[in-house]
């Protein structure tokens, strides 16, 4: 790209008749130091611009004004080119515009896509749905305190999408919780930040209150107040995803449904609990738009290094003793992460306000069958000198742990659709691949504390 011309030099590149009129959507987010008097030289002067997705030149009203930061801390994201057809991408944020190039010819007009705050976005379930709504055209922020189980390596692939927004913000602080919807102004919330490690959990309750309940409480004053402000609008909701350990422990027999009661067992399933019961109150009591979800054990690709599956493949490769907890008898119910995702944008934009859905994999298996299919896989795919069975080892059962999780997903699949796209078989091969192809992604995480360590050994 040549030098950059001055104003003056580009004197001839007027705008069309009434271009104020049709950018006030975009001009009503800026800065407040320049609205009023200050908007309408922003427009002339060309200054609404940004980095263009595909060929990374800043373009706007029909001229390359140079390279720069975008101006995502100011939502807007505009995209106008000086030849039609140059370049694909000419959408823009929070705003619908039409799209003219230096002839005033109109390029493309494009309505705004839902905007979508997902918090916890740098975890394991929270950035497959940030990556799978970017890939579905939605625009997304990303709200996550980074804590010991975030990676944000897990958004690599969309961090640079200009419909990608980064906060780095806990939700145990509502005074930047309201911030962040000041700015960014979200249609929707999927709320899956939290705490999640039974384990953990037994070691230090309080961090699972304070983030799980006292968290989510402050999401929801904040996402309320904002709706408020809003005037209520009919299409905004607050999607809270949860467990399926809030119902308990089964038997042998039966399934979860969206009626069976409430009966956590441990620190952690219990502050899921209270968090759900909070949701459901602020629905009934507020009339927050509001959804639930409860899902089963999820796996696949960028789990952190502390559940049953990760650690298994890990102590695998390392020669290392495979920690199964008792017998290894528990059954629990896997959910491929990527289906996960897809099934809470379903229910994000069909679910019915109020009502709870169950989210299943239809996959149930005992630990130790499911350690037995990890190593088989290993065996095949990266042989040792002896079958990594070799290496299961039993060791003293977690204090409180639930015998079987099994979900009844009738209600999803019937109402809003959609069954899973993978057989547990499939998918525990496709998450091993990913963990021999990424080894420069795990590597790092197993310096952090508490991983690669037995935790929760704290008697009842």
């Amino acid at each position: 790209m040549g030098p950059v011309q001055p104003l003056s030099a580009r004197a001839a590149l007027t705008m069309p008749e009434g271009i104020e009129e049709i950018a006030k959507p975009v001009l009503s987010l800026l800065p407040y130091h320049l609205r009023g008097p200050q908007a309408r030289q922003a427009v002339n002067s060309i200054w609404l611009s940004r980095p263009c997705y595909f060929c990374h030149e800043i373009i706007s009203m029909g001229a390359i004004v140079g390279r720069v930061v975008p101006l995502r801390e100011w939502g807007i994201l505009q995209h106008f080119h000086t030849e039609p057809g140059r370049c694909r991408d000419t959408t823009i944020e929070s705003a619908t515009l039409i799209c003219f190039n230096a002839f005033n010819r109109p390029l493309r007009y494009r309505k705004k896509s839902m905007k979508i705050l997902v918090t916890g976005g740098a975890g394991f379930i929270g950035s497959a749905v940030v990556r799978r709504a970017i890939a579905k055209g939605f625009d997304v922020v990303n709200l996550d305190a980074l804590t010991y189980a975030a990676c944000p390596e897990n958004v690599a692939s969309v961090a640079d999408h200009p419909g990608y927004f980064f906060e780095h913000v806990d939700i145990r602080n509502r005074a930047a919780l309201d911030r962040v919807f000041a700015n960014h102004a979200p249609d929707v919330v999927l709320h899956l930040a939290a705490e999640s490690h039974v384990d953990r959990a037994i070691d230090a309750p309080g961090d699972f209150i304070e983030t799980n309940v006292t968290g989510t409480y402050n999401l929801l004053e904040a996402a309320r107040a904002y709706w408020i402000a809003k005037g209520r609008p009919d299409g905004f909701r607050f999607h809270h995803i949860s467990t399926d350990e809030v119902y308990g422990s089964l038997g042998n027999d039966g399934l979860f449904t969206e009626e069976t009661p409430y009966a956590p067992n441990s620190p952690y399933s219990a502050s899921k609990a209270a968090s759900d019961h909070l949701v459901r109150a602020w629905g009934e009591t507020f009339e927050l738009p509001v959804l639930l979800t409860n899902c089963s054990n999820n796996y696949g690709p960028y789990p952190f290094p502390e559940k049953l599956i990760p650690v298994v493949i890990l102590k695998a490769l390392a020669g290392e003793a495979i920690p199964v907890y008792g017998q290894g008898l528990n059954v629990r119910d896997w959910l491929y992460v990527e289906d996960h995702a897809e099934a809470l944008l379903t229910v994000l934009q069909k679910g019915e306000i109020g009502r709870s859905y169950n989210i299943g994999g239809n996959n149930e298996a005992r630990n130790i069958d499911l350690v037995h299919m990890i190593c088989d896989l290993l065996d095949a795919k990266r042989p040792a000198a002896v079958s990594y069975r070799e290496q299961i080892t039993f060791v003293a059962d977690r204090p409180g742990h639930d015998l079987r999780y099994a979900i009844d997903d009738k209600r999803i699949s019937t109402d809003l659709g959609g069954t899973p796209s993978v057989t547990l078989e499939q998918g525990l091969e496709k998450t091993v691949d990913w963990y021999l192809d990424n080894e420069a992604w795990w590597r790092p995480l197993q310096d952090r504390s508490g991983v690669g360590t037995r935790l929760g050994t704290v008697s009842k």
